[in-house]
């Protein structure tokens, strides 16, 4: 009797120690509202960090922070995809399709896409905050350990026509 109880609750057991990562997958409770309101064309006009005298961080592992001052990114909220391109002369040069979304508590998921591959198939991403939104700005903050200490990196986002 117990050997059969056993082998019951071992898939239970399995599963409810899964770990699930925030990152791979998009929130189902969007918040339609807040990502309405950044649909359209948007640039980074600034990325900042404590320390960012001292040290460089690769954002998104594309390129150096720096790197994506100046980087032009598109939403579309209706389906939740975009994308977006790093421009400047003495960086690498990069390209790509976005997946992303915002919830109810603000959290950013995003996820970048490959040509050709299916967003469903990508099973890493980001997940940021979004802050200080406004109708031609708004600013995504990241969380990085740098030293065993938690530091926030905001990338600051301006309205293009």
């Amino acid at each position: 009797m117990n050997k059969i109880l056993l082998l019951l609750l071992l898939p239970v057991l399995i599963f409810a120690c899964k770990s699930s990562s925030t990152t791979t997958n998009l929130s189902p409770k969007s918040d339609r509202s807040t990502q309405s309101g950044i649909k359209g064309n948007w640039q980074i006009t600034n990325v900042s960090f404590p320390g960012s005298n001292y040290f460089k961080v690769n954002s998104f592992q594309i390129a150096d922070s720096k790197c994506l001052i100046g980087s032009t990114w598109n939403f579309i909220p209706n389906n939740n995809k975009g994308n977006m391109s790093l421009n400047q002369s003495d960086c690498p040069s990069f390209s790509s399709p976005i997946v992303w979304s915002i919830d109810k508590d603000g959290k950013f998921g995003l996820k970048i896409v490959e040509v050709g591959v299916k967003s469903k198939t990508v099973t890493q991403g980001y997940l940021l905050r979004i802050a200080n939104k406004t109708e031609t700005s708004f600013q995504l903050i990241d969380i990085i350990n740098v030293e065993g200490q938690e530091k926030e990196i905001i990338y600051q986002f301006e309205k293009i026509n």
